[in-house]
């Protein structure tokens, strides 16, 4: 079976009912998209189909002849960051990294829609679980990467996310 993935021809010899995200991750190497947990409610796994954010783990590849798919490896560069990919470091997103890439590509799939989300739009669209509960920091990054924070606010750099002395061991 011939699949488009990330702009390329990919031949692929898998059953039909084989998972995208197996054929990803186990068939070509292509392991930035996650497992998390099998059953399309983490989001761990989200991709992009023909632009729309959907989770491979449960969606069988004889379902994507004919349709672009495109994962996290495509979504920027490390020289060339995709703007939520910058937007997500200036606003210090990141921490355990297990629901990263599939968050990124469900927050590009909602601007690509929506250029200028609301916080009800984010909120509606994100659905990806975070175990580390980042949602604030996910949503400023959307905002961010959208153009949507006031320029002082981004001139300053990353976020200040700490009370002073929380956590401190003086």
């Amino acid at each position: 079976m011939e699949l488009q993935i990330n702009g390329r021809p990919v031949q692929v010899d898998a059953e039909p009912d084989m998972p995208l995200l197996w054929v990803l991750r186990d068939m070509l190497s292509l392991t930035g998209t996650k497992f998390g947990c099998g059953v399309a409610a983490c989001g761990a796994c989200t991709v992009h189909i023909d632009g729309q954010a959907v989770r491979s783990c449960v969606l069988p590849v004889s379902a994507l002849a004919g349709k672009h798919i495109q994962t996290i490896e495509a979504l920027g560069t490390p020289e060339q960051p995709h703007p939520l990919q910058a937007a997500w470091m200036a606003e210090q997103v990141p921490q355990c990294g297990y629901c990263q890439s599939g968050m990124l590509m469900a927050a590009a799939a909602l601007l690509a829609a929506k250029p200028h989300p609301t916080d009800a739009d984010i909120d509606e669209t994100m659905t990806n679980i975070c175990r580390c509960g980042t949602y604030q920091r996910v949503r400023a990054a959307i905002h961010r990467a959208a153009g949507d924070v006031p320029p002082k606010q981004a001139a300053a750099g990353p976020r200040q996310t700490s009370v002073a002395g929380a956590g401190s061991r003086a």
